[in-house]
């Protein structure tokens, strides 16, 4: 169904104080869409597939459609209108394709637009943020490092996070430059990458951190490194499962979660870019022998990019 009819046959979302989306199931379309359509799950890469594999785990019967805008990976060094321009676009897209529910599985592009995409997009939205919260909990020496993006870390919505739990809780920002591309290339685990990763982890350590949030859905990919850098003095944050239980929640809430089946749905995988790294880890860390579609979803700001570069 295209995108202008999906939209003119319902209403507005609205979103309630907690930030979810308050639609009943007969504004969602339910009849239209189908509880068996698709999840769609988008980041500015390859992070996001830690998400889609505690969603694969949480929820078995759903239908899964990945985007990696590895295009224009990463976000991180993006502009905020540019992440807000590509969410917008990317999660539209997803809609023609039928998706039912929004996961954005990427720190930065939660943080900068969500709240513009919930104000655009007809269906659920589900995002990501650093688990401040939890590192508050945990924390024993009430240190806690935060390992993310740039952006993640100037936004308004990551520091309003963090000045609410702060007050008792010393947190260590550091941007983890580098380690997006990292992780895009699989490197995981290479002597130069445990070399730059030990200059974030470092500090934290001689500051007596015991928690590390990773704020980032690439991150947890670097978790082995994390540990050969920190061994067991650091608790590390990764908040996939507590999405992908949010997706459940949100899913049972307007009636949307598919029905059992005991077929087996191996995920869509797509890919603004040719896609072999992302083959490669799909393979390496999901263990899916996969295809990747090549797709072209243009936007505003790639246009402008495109007819500036001719």
């Amino acid at each position: 169904m295209p995108l202008d009819a999906i939209r003119s046959s319902l209403p507005a979302t609205s979103v309630n104080a907690t930030g979810v989306d308050s639609l009943g199931v007969n504004a969602l379309g339910v009849n239209a869409l189908g509880v068996n359509s698709p999840v769609g799950i988008f980041d500015s890469g390859l992070g996001g597939l830690s998400v889609l594999r505690a969603v694969r785990a949480a929820l078995p019967d759903e239908r899964l459609i990945y985007v990696a805008d590895s295009l224009y990976a990463p976000y991180g060094e993006r502009d905020d209108d540019f992440i807000a321009d590509r969410t917008l676009a990317i999660g539209e897209w997803l809609i023609t394709q039928g998706a039912k529910a929004l996961v954005v599985a990427c720190n930065t592009a939660t943080a900068q637009s969500i709240a513009q995409a919930r104000e655009r997009l007809p269906i659920p939205m589900i995002g990501v943020e650093p688990g401040i919260k939890p590192a508050a909990l945990m924390s024993q020496t009430r240190v806690a490092g935060v390992l993310a993006t740039a952006v993640t870390l100037r936004s308004a919505r990551f520091q309003a996070l963090a000045e609410r739990y702060s007050t008792d809780c010393r947190f260590i920002l550091q941007p983890g430059h580098g380690l997006v591309q990292a992780v895009e290339r699989c490197d995981v685990d290479s002597p130069e990458l445990t070399e730059l990763l030990r200059t974030y982890v470092q500090p934290m350590l001689d500051a007596n951190a015991d928690t590390l949030v990773l704020g980032c859905t690439h991150y947890p990919f670097l978790d082995k490194a994390i540990r050969a850098i920190a061994g067991d003095r650091l608790a590390l944050i990764d908040t996939s499962v507590a999405i992908a239980r949010q997706l459940e929640r949100q899913l049972d809430l307007h009636g949307m979660r598919a029905a059992p089946s005991h077929d087996v749905h191996a995920p869509r995988f797509c890919s603004t870019n040719d896609g072999r790294m992302q083959q490669k880890l799909v393979a390496s860390l999901l263990g899916l022998d996969i295809n990747v579609e090549r797709v072209d979803i243009p936007s505003c700001r790639t246009r402008a990019l495109e007819s500036g570069a001719a």
